[in-house]
Parts: structure tokens; C-alpha cells; sequence
């Protein structure tokens, strides 16, 4: 039995129970929302939160949820679930409502027909207030001071366009007259919710109002080197009120990091090359639509330098011959394009075209630039170093020079992989180097690439498409089972001939050892029970000829081969002796190693579960002496062998020393049964360490420990020290004393017998409820003349730090002012004409135990309820017995109700409070509310 339910324990400014009993709790966006699961149940459950909008969204797995400076994108429907594996967990939700109100903005526009116009001349204007808000927010529109309406003003209309879901209020002016050139205030308001106030905004409407026009004082594009600072430079030409300036890139991408912004002034400082782009000026003034203006920076570079032979086009050799054509081509990036020249050397002396020499350039339009050299019946003598320069028109930057060498060794590429590399088997964790050998002059750069499997291109290791090699080998660190596969080494056009690739396959093979579960697990079980122990192969490669092998410690129990379609092995024990007890694992095995699956058979007994929702604190044992009802339930009691006994172990914290002692369990004991233990001999009222620890005849079990605390009392002005109606069967720990006749009955006038005996005893309670509770004494029969029932308060500790625990009512007079008086009041019935008689009387239990009268009254008080009130001196740990006395008669039932302590002399007691005995001086007492005194109150022993 357990349950949960949300409470804020924070701050709220509406707490509201909508339809269907939903609970929507409304907060400030900025505020702190902490949100409380009360839980109860045990064994004491776990409790997480989630929210339903957003995946993946965690928060702490504690009873409390909170966030700090709440936002409106946080709102939503928040769930707290409790689970301590009995029964279905338990789930509480509550909506969270992030009330907030931005500041409105008014913009201008006037109907797209009229805008060629002059602005705002004889035209129709529509003034649009916007304000983002939770909840919906109401628009109020003024000019000047008056509040304007359409009913005031035939040239005004207000409306609210459906599309904007009520959220934008338009204020449209139909041929402006002079009377509509003023000031408009717009006014947004929530209507105090979360006391959030009203926000405004205002625009000026007269002749000049325009929207904004701007110009550029820039270059377009403006072309920089690496390194310097630019400043880009917009100004306003237009507009009323005078529009804002800003500078923006296209897509929200963002300004460079080192760039300040003034204004119209953006200043971009040692400017880069990813600096480069497109750069907008946008200015607003609210009144139709921003203008906008854009420029290009350019920042001047080359990169990416290569280059390219083709052999005679017109002849199927690839190789360079004698007499027959060659082509070199050079290919370069340059920003900006159009600034891009090459210029040809030939053993570093400059190069002419001719009519044998013929050199050419791409258009510059076309990016990345290429320039080529073509060789016409080439010659001996045409045999060196070539060399292409690129170099931007107006300098700058440093230019880039790619030698080719063309000679009687150029040749072109060859590729192979070497003698039984083709096929590699590696094991996962390794390094491995796949190869492809590549000869040819010049050397060309190898792309490695990953061959498409099932029509689908996977990635390199390193998540690219395609790897650049200059030696041809790609390694690959700590090899993984996904990187099997087949890789393909290609020659590129790039740095070498431009001819049909050159390509090889490597097939790698990753091996790896058995995967399995469970990987580690512990199994509980009794003496002589039978169970059974499964190791499951998950994946592993190679998957045939697997071997596994079960042991115990190091002693061999079984070994065998797993089928090729057979993916677990099993271990059966048929009746566990002391011997089975141990570690068992199972290896499953192949050529790249082994899986293990391990399990830890034991008999240990799983930790007991405290019990929590009993009241926390110590009781009163004796004086000087404490005790604690410690509750607990044992978890799966029935898996292992009965448990025979628990050793408890009590530590007092602070100090290192443990006391310990064994509680014996006779029987076996039941899932969920509740266990108590009474510890009565604790010294101190301070914190202790309590463990548990359950015993069977395998040995120790897991342990359990908790810190059990007196919660001492800190205020001592609290109105209350008991309060009790004696509405819950506990009785508020009042209790029967086994000396007397007979006892107290607890009753309600809902439940009682309508036989019951007429013309005595209270119709309702003292608050006049048919269902409320009270105490009587059943005066009939077998009940005799001068019967005595008597009722016991519990005992309440004076916890004085001026009086012994010792002091008893004849302590001298002349301490009296150092105790404080207490005043003890309660209703009584006393209704029928053989009412006996009711007594209060006054225990202390000092080096013994003395029983004043405090208050006495007898006969027939008539059909109603009344009070008494009596002042009580206590000089020690005491209670309040109230007895009732049987009279003459069936017609004598006495009722009570309502008994309630409060420190201090009692106030306008009633005349019927017949006697008041004054005992000598007491201790000062604590005063504490009904939920804490729960917890210090000690047993009626």
C-alpha cells in the first residue's frame, strides 16, 4: 500500500484545479519552480520526473524537481512516477503554465496599392501592436490621453485579424485627417496575472512619417587581403523616426567573433579567409517593410594547387613517346577568380607561347582556374622541368609554383597490392596497414574508399568518404568489427597522369571474440534446490567451431561445441549441496578469444527494507533512557534458506564504537511481512547508526543500515504541546490503563446502535458532526456500581535543564518560578440520571511514581458538551490519566473529546472547573506541534 501525490514547494502565483481534476500550477517566467512527489510506501519508493514535450529531457531521480529561472519554453506537463517493484508504479502529473508579458512593439504599414504614393498622404494607415504573452494578452489603444474606439470615432476601426489567432490588435485609420497626427500608445496587458504589469509602447504619427530608406558607402564587392581590417560603412538616407542600423549575414550566421558593430560601422579586424561573404545592412524605423542592402567581402587567396599530364589524346599508349603530344595542365583556387594569372617557366626561365608550345587559360568565370601547356611533337629537348606560377593580378599574397618534370622515365602509374595482402584477417583491438604499391613517374596521390556494399557507399574509419595516401598505405588504429569489409586503393587524376584510375581491392576480415550474456550475474538459492545457468552468444566472428567450457573456481565441469545453429549452452544442477556454493563461468570461444559469462551462486539473504513511514524519532523509555520501534520487511525472505536470526548492530554517530546483539526469528517469514523490534536502551538523545544484517545457515546475508534521530524540539512558543480529537484509531498514543474496571470506547453518534441505552450519552461530537469521533464509558450492563475506566495520556519528557529527571512534587516552593505552568483543557458529556462521577488526575514519574487530583466533577450536567480547564505544575516526565466512574444506574454514560496541553496559565476558565491543585515548580517543557510530539512521546510501559 503506498501512494504519491505533487505539491509546490515553492513559490506560486495561482494554483487552480481546471476540468477533468487536472492540477495546473502558474509561475513568473524567471522564477524558481520547485515541485515536490510526496511518496509513502515501502519498500521506500524511487522517483523520477519527466516531462511529455520534449525527448530525452532528464531531471534528477529525487522527490524534489526544481529549476531555476524558469523559461516559457519549459512550461508543459510534468510527471512524477514512484516505483518500489510492488504493484504498478504510481503516476502524478501536473501542468506548469509559465506566465510571462513582452514588451509590445507598434509597426506601421500602409496598403500595398497606396505605397507608391506619397506616405501617409490622404491614405489609409494601420497601426499593428504585437505582444508575445502567457496568457492571451488585451490591447488598449490611446491617442494622446483618450482611449480610442471605434464606436467614439467613425474614421477608426480595431480589429483582430483571425490569422493572428487574437494576438495582434490592429488600429486601422481611414484617410488620415489632421486629428490622427499624434501620439498612439499601445497598451498590453495580462490582466495582473502573476502580478505582472502592464507594458506600453508609443509611436509618434505625423506628416513625415516614412519608412526607412538606406545607401551603402562601401565597395561592392570589397576585396581585401589576409590580415587587414575592413569597415563596412551603411548610412541612413530615409525615414521617420530615424531607423536603427545593423549589420547581419545571410542564413542568422554569425558575425566574426573579433567584429564590433556601431551603428551603421561594422569593423572586422585581421580579417581571414573564412571571414569572406556576403555582409547585409538592414535598417528599421517600424514603418513598413526594413531595408536591406548587401555587399561582398572578398578576402584574396590560392590554394589547392595541382596539376595533371595527359599523354597524345590520339594514340591508345599512355606513355610520353618522341614525336607524339603532351599536355600539362595546372589547376588552382583563387579568390578573387578574375584576378587569377598564370605565367609558364621551363627549367626556371620564363615560357612564350608558340606554335609548338601552345599555352592556354581557362575562362575566369569558370572556378577553380586551369592553365595548360600543350607539347607538339615532342622532342629530346623538350625533356625538363616545367614549371606553372599562379599569382593574383594585385599581389598581395604570396603566389604558388607546381614543378612537373617531363623526361624519358615519365611514365605512367602502375598498382598492385603485394603477394597475400589481398585479403587481410586482423583482430579487432589491432592495428593494421593495407597496402597498394604504386609505381610510376610522377608518383600519383592514392584515394582510399570503401566499396559499396548492398548499393549503399560506407564511410572511411575516420567517417570521410575517401582518404588521401602519398605512400599508398592506409593504417587503421584499434580496429573495430564494423570496419570489416572491402577498400578500394585508386590512383588520382591529381599530381600524375591524367589517365584511366589504376585501382585494387583489399578485403579486410575483422575478427572478435564471442559476445555473450550475462555477463555477470548473481543467482541466490537455498540448499537442495535444483536451477539451471544459461550462457547466450550474442555475435561473434569467426562464428563457427565454438567451444565452451563451464567451471567452478578453477575446477573443470563440462566442456563441449555449440552447433551451428545453436547460440546458448546450458548448466543444470539438480540438488545444490555446500560445495556448489562459488563462482561458475562459462567460455565460449573461437579463434580471436573467449566470452565469459559469470555467475556467483551464494545463499546469502537479500538486505532487509526498513520501514520509514513510521514516526521517526525516540520515545521516553525511562528516564535518561530512550528507545525506537524499529520496523522492517525482508526482501524475497523465501529464495534462500529461513532466516534464522538478524544481528543488529547500533553505533552512536560521532563515535566509533558498535553495540550488537541478535534478534532470533522463529518461523519462516512472509513476502511483505512486517517485522518490529523495540530497541530500549539508548543512553543519549542524539542520532544512531542502525544496521542490519540477515542470518540463514549459509552465513551473513546483505546488511542494511539507517540513521534513526530525536528530533528535538527547537521552538519553544508553539501553541500546542497535544491536540487530539481522537479521530484516528492510534488515539493519538493515548492508552487504556490495565489496572482498571474497564475501558474508554471510541465512537461516533454515526456508528453507534440505535438500540443503545435512551436519555444518556452525546448525539454528535463535540464539533456537533455525527461522524466525529469521541471517548465514552458504556455504563450498561455487566458494568456495576463504582467501576473505574482510565484513560493514559502518553508520557511526556520535561526535558528540563534546571530539574533532574529525579525531581518529584515535593521539591521545594521556592523553585516554583523556575517551572512554567501548563494548562490542560478538554469537553465533557455528562448527560443521564445515574451520571457517576469524572476525575483528572495528575501522574509524575519521579524516583517514583505520584498520582495527584487535578479536577473532579459528578452528577448530571445536561445534554450538551462542555469544558474544562485546569492548571497543571509538572517537576517531571508525566501524563494525564482521565477516569471514569461508573453510577447508580444504566443511564450514566460520560463522554470526552478535544483534550488539548498549551504552556501558560489557563485563560477564562469555566466555573465548573471545580479544583485546581498547584503542584511545586517544574521544569521548562518544550512545546511542540501534534506531528512532532508523535515522535517523542514514549510507551505506557
Amino acid at each position: 500500500q503506498w501512494r504519491s501525490m505533487i505539491v509546490p514547494s515553492g513559490q506560486t502565483c495561482n494554483m487552480e484545479e481546471e476540468r477533468h481534476t487536472e492540477r495546473v500550477y502558474a509561475i513568473r517566467e524567471g522564477e524558481t519552480l520547485e515541485l515536490q512527489c510526496l511518496v509513502t510506501g515501502h519498500p521506500r519508493p524511487r522517483v523520477r520526473w519527466t516531462k511529455t514535450d520534449r525527448q530525452g529531457e532528464s531531471y534528477p531521480h529525487n522527490e524534489t524537481l526544481r529549476i531555476e529561472t524558469i523559461s516559457r519554453h519549459q512550461g508543459g506537463r510534468y510527471y512524477c512516477k514512484a516505483e518500489n517493484g510492488q504493484g504498478l508504479p504510481a503516476i502524478r502529473s501536473i501542468r506548469v503554465d509559465v506566465y510571462f508579458l513582452d514588451d509590445p512593439v507598434i509597426t506601421v504599414h500602409q496598403s500595398l496599392g497606396e505605397a507608391k504614393e506619397q506616405f501617409y498622404f490622404e491614405r489609409t494607415v494601420f497601426l499593428r501592436c504585437v505582444s508575445n504573452s502567457n496568457p492571451p494578452v488585451h490591447y488598449t489603444w490611446r491617442r494622446g490621453r483618450e482611449v480610442v474606439s471605434q464606436s467614439s470615432d467613425s474614421g477608426v476601426e480595431i480589429y483582430e485579424p483571425f490569422f493572428t489567432q487574437g494576438e495582434t490588435k490592429i488600429l486601422k485609420l481611414k484617410n488620415l485627417r489632421p486629428q490622427d497626427y499624434a501620439d498612439y500608445t499601445c497598451i498590453s496587458s495580462v490582466r495582473n496575472v502573476c502580478s505582472i504589469e502592464d507594458k506600453t509602447a508609443q509611436f509618434s504619427l505625423s506628416n513625415r512619417t516614412a519608412p526607412p530608406s538606406i545607401k551603402l558607402l562601401v565597395d561592392d564587392p570589397l576585396v581585401v587581403n589576409p590580415g587587414e581590417t575592413i569597415t563596412l560603412v551603411c548610412a541612413a538616407a530615409g525615414g521617420d523616426p530615424s531607423p536603427t542600423l545593423s549589420w547581419v549575414r545571410p542564413g542568422g550566421e554569425e558575425l566574426p567573433k573579433r567584429s564590433t558593430a556601431k551603428g551603421g560601422t561594422l569593423s572586422v579586424p585581421a580579417v581571414t579567409t573564412e571571414d569572406g561573404g556576403a555582409y547585409s545592412c538592414v535598417a528599421s524605423n517600424n514603418v513598413g517593410n526594413p531595408a536591406k542592402k548587401s555587399t561582398t567581402v572578398l578576402v584574396r587567396g590560392l590554394r589547392k594547387g595541382r596539376f595533371w599530364i595527359t599523354p597524345d589524346p590520339y594514340h591508345n599508349d599512355d606513355n610520353i613517346q618522341i614525336g607524339r603530344e603532351v599536355k600539362i595542365s595546372c589547376q588552382v583556387q583563387a579568390t578573387p577568380p578574375e584576378e587569377l594569372q598564370f605565367s609558364w617557366l621551363k627549367n626556371g626561365r620564363p615560357l612564350r607561347s608558340s606554335e609548338r608550345m601552345v599555352i592556354t587559360h581557362t575562362d575566369t568565370d569558370v572556378s577553380p582556374g586551369t592553365t595548360n601547356l600543350d607539347i607538339i611533337d615532342l622532342k629530346f629537348t623538350d625533356f625538363g622541368t616545367y614549371t606553372c606560377v599562379a599569382s593574383l593580378r594585385n599581389g598581395g599574397i604570396p603566389e604558388i609554383s607546381i614543378d612537373v618534370n617531363i623526361s624519358s622515365t615519365t611514365v605512367p602509374p602502375e598498382l598492385t597490392v603485394p603477394r597475400g595482402r589481398s585479403h587481410l584477417i586482423t583482430q579487432e583491438g589491432d592495428t593494421v596497414d593495407l597496402q597498394c604499391l604504386v609505381s610510376g613517374k610522377p608518383k600519383p596521390i592514392i584515394l582510399w574508399s570503401r566499396a559499396e556494399e548492398g548499393g549503399t557507399a560506407a564511410l572511411m574509419p575516420d567517417g570521410s568518404a575517401q582518404v588521401e595516401s602519398y605512400d599508398g598505405v592506409l593504417r587503421i588504429s584499434n580496429v573495430t568489427r564494423d570496419m570489416s569489409g572491402t577498400y578500394r586503393c585508386q590512383t588520382s587524376q591529381y599530381n600524375g597522369f591524367n589517365v584511366k584510375p589504376r585501382e585494387a581491392t583489399i578485403q579486410l576480415v575483422v575478427q572478435f571474440p564471442p559476445t555473450v550474456e550475462p555477463v555477470y550475474m548473481e543467482v541466490r538459492q537455498a540448499l537442495g534446490r535444483a536451477f539451471s545457468l544459461t550462457c547466450r552468444l550474442l555475435r561473434a566472428h569467426p562464428a563457427r567451431l565454438l567451444r565452451y567450457e563451464w567451471k567452478l573456481g578453477s575446477r573443470l565441469l563440462t566442456v563441449g561445441q555449440l552447433g551451428d545453429q545453436q547460440d546458448e549452452t546450458y548448466y543444470n544442477v539438480r540438488a545444490l549441496n555446500r560445495e556448489g556454493y562459488g563462482e561458475y563461468t562459462c567460455d565460449i570461444t573461437n579463434e580471436a578469444g573467449a566470452g565469459r559469462c559469470t555467475f556467483l551462486i551464494t545463499g546469502k539473504a537479500y538486505a532487509p527494507e526498513f520501514y520509514y513511514d513510521t514516526y521517526g524519532a525516540l520515545w521516553q523509555n525511562r528516564p535518561r533512557v530512550y528507545g525506537f520501534k524499529l520496523q522492517w520487511t525482508q526482501m524475497k525472505p523465501n529464495i534462500v534458506d529461513r532466516i534464522l536470526a538478524y544481528r543488529l548492530g547500533i553505533r552512536q554517530m560521532g563515535q566509533s564504537r558498535w553495540w550488537e546483539q541478535e534478534i532470533p526469528i522463529e518461523g519462516t517469514i512472509k513476502n511483505g511481512e512486517l517485522l518490529t523490534y523495540n530497541l530500549t536502551e539508548l543512553v543519549k538523545p542524539e542520532s544512531y547508526l542502525v544496521r542490519l544484517t540477515p542470518i540463514t545457515r549459509y552465513g551473513e546475508g546483505d546488511a542494511t543500515e539507517r540513521i534513526i534521530t530525536y528530533s528535538a524540539p527547537v521552538n519553544p512558543h508553539l501553541s500546542k504541546y497535544l491536540s487530539c480529537g481522537f479521530e484516528d484509531e492510534a488515539l493519538c498514543l493515548f492508552s487504556q490503563d490495565k489496572t482498571d474496571d474497564f475501558d474508554w470506547t471510541r465512537h461516533s453518534a454515526a456508528s453507534r446502535d440505535t438500540k443503545y441505552t435512551p436519555n444518556t450519552g452525546p448525539s454528535s461530537d463535540h464539533n456537533g458532526s455525527k461522524q466525529g469521533f469521541y471517548m465514552y464509558i458504556e455504563t450498561s450492563r455487566p458494568r456495576l456500581e463504582g467501576d473505574k475506566a482510565r484513560l493514559l495520556s502518553p508520557t511526556f519528557n520535561t526535558n528540563s535543564k534546571t530539574a533532574s529527571a529525579s525531581s518529584s512534587s515535593s521539591s521545594s516552593s521556592s523553585s516554583v518560578a523556575n517551572h512554567p505552568t501548563y494548562c490542560f483543557a478538554f469537553f465533557y458529556h455528562m448527560y443521564g440520571k445515574h451520571i457517576g462521577a469524572l476525575n483528572v488526575f495528575l501522574r509524575q514519574k519521579g524516583q517514583t511514581v505520584t498520582e495527584t487530583s487535578v479536577w473532579s466533577l459528578n452528577g448530571n450536567q445536561g445534554d450538551r458538551w462542555r469544558q474544562a480547564k485546569v492548571n497543571i505544575h509538572p517537576t517531571s516526565a508525566f501524563q494525564m490519566v482521565i477516569e471514569g466512574v461508573r453510577g447508580s444506574g444504566i443511564e450514566g454514560d460520560i463522554a470526552i473529546d478535544d483534550v488539548t496541553i498549551e504552556e501558560g496559565e489557563c485563560k477564562n476558565p469555566p466555573p465548573n472547573n471545580l479544583r485546581s491543585l498547584a503542584s511545586p515548580s517544574s521544569p521548562h517543557i518544550w512545546q511542540l506541534s501534534v506531528t512532532i510530539i508523535l515522535a517523542l512521546i514514549g510507551r505506557q510501559r
